[in-house]
C-alpha cells in the first residue's frame, strides 16, 4: 500500500506539472492540492519521523540551510540570468506564477501547507521507504533525489528543474543527516516563504526593460 502511494504520488506530481506547462493551469489550482494531499496521506501512514535526535537542533539546522539556500538562489539568478536568456525567461515565468493569487494568500498557503506537504511525502515517506526496501541509505538518497527531479521534469522550466536538482538534493541530505523530515520542512518553508516575499523578480525584470 505504501509503495503504491509512493509511485502514485510521483505520477500525480508529474501530471500536475504537465497540466501547468501544457495547459497553462495555475500551480495553485493543479500542483498545490496534489502536494497537500500527498503530505496528508504520508502522515496518515504513521511512518513519518520528525528527527532521530534533538528536534530543536534539526529545526535550527533547517533554518540555517533554508536561509543559505535562499541567498544562494538569489546569487545564482543574478549571475546566470544575464548570460542565459532561456533561464531568465523561465525564471520570470516560475517566480511569477503567484500572480493569480494575492501574495499574502500565496505565502500563507505555501508555508503552512504546500511546502510541508511536499516534504512530508518526498523526504518523510518516499525516502525512508526506499531506504527500508534497499537497506542502503546512500542508494535510497540518490534514487529519492532522482525521483523528485523526474516528478518536476514535465514543468519544462529551467528554473523549476534547477530547484529540483539543487534544493531537492539539499533537502534529501537534511533528511538523511537528521533522520527525519523536520529539518527539510523548516528549510523548505523558509526558502519558499522568502522566495515569495522577496523573489529575484526585480533583477530579472530589470533585464527585460
Amino acid at each position: 500500500m505504501v509503495a503504491a502511494l509512493c509511485v502514485l504520488g510521483l505520477v500525480a506530481e508529474a501530471a500536475a506539472w504537465w497540466w501547468v506547462a501544457a495547459r497553462g493551469a495555475s500551480v495553485w489550482v493543479s500542483l498545490s492540492p496534489v502536494l497537500v494531499l500527498l503530505g496528508a496521506l504520508a502522515l496518515a501512514t504513521g511512518r513519518v519521523r520528525a528527527a532521530e535526535g534533538s528536534l530543536g537542533a534539526a529545526a535550527v539546522l533547517g533554518l540555517v540551510v533554508g536561509l543559505g539556500l535562499y541567498a544562494a538562489t538569489r546569487a545564482f539568478v543574478a549571475v546566470v540570468a544575464p548570460r542565459w536568456p532561456g533561464f531568465r525567461a523561465d525564471a520570470l515565468a516560475a517566480y511569477g506564477r503567484g500572480v493569480r493569487l494575492p501574495r499574502w494568500a500565496a505565502v500563507a498557503l505555501s508555508v503552512a501547507l504546500v511546502a510541508p506537504g511536499e516534504e512530508l511525502f518526498w523526504r518523510g515517506l518516499f525516502l525512508p521507504e526506499l531506504e527500508r526496501a534497499l537497506g542502503w541509505t546512500a542508494a535510497a538518497a540518490v534514487l529519492a533525489w532522482a525521483a523528485g527531479i523526474l516528478a518536476n521534469a514535465p514543468a519544462r522550466n529551467l528554473a523549476i528543474w534547477a530547484g529540483a536538482v539543487v534544493a531537492g538534493g539539499v533537502w534529501v541530505w537534511l533528511a538523511v543527516r537528521t533522520g527525519g523530515v523536520l529539518a527539510p520542512v523548516v528549510s523548505h518553508v523558509v526558502w519558499t516563504g522568502l522566495m515569495l516575499l522577496a523573489p529575484p523578480l526585480r533583477v530579472l525584470q530589470g533585464m527585460t526593460r
